[in-house]
């Protein structure tokens, strides 16, 4: 498949580069229950179409496993449950031409 765009297409993408994605939820949680839904929710970014979400434990920096790394168009994405430890979870703002820095979190599952 050949899809065609024009510079101008991506010229006209607004540049989000230097925007901040403001998180919501999970923030200043000390801890969540086990298997229990965890909501996360951000506010819009102006000129982005997508958001990417990611989710690791105990943290990005010493990342054991990564539990989420997905797209998405909403700014709110919920997960059912998720094992007892130390998470961290970031998302960022995206367009055909730009992206945002990552904003970060943690949070805790205890029982």
């Amino acid at each position: 498949m050949f899809v065609a765009v024009s510079c101008e297409e991506i010229i006209n993408e607004p540049n989000i580069s230097n925007d901040t994605v403001v998180a919501l939820a999970p923030i200043n949680i000390p801890s969540l229950k086990e298997k229990e839904q965890i909501n996360f929710n951000w506010q819009p970014v102006a000129g982005s179409n997508s958001y990417e979400l990611q989710i690791a434990t105990p943290n990005f920096s010493q990342a054991a496993q990564i539990q989420l790394d997905t797209l998405i168009e909403n700014v709110s994405f919920s997960i059912d449950s998720l094992k007892l430890g130390n998470y961290e979870w970031r998302v960022r703002a995206l367009n055909s031409a730009f992206e945002t820095a990552y904003t970060t979190n943690g949070f805790t599952v205890k029982e």
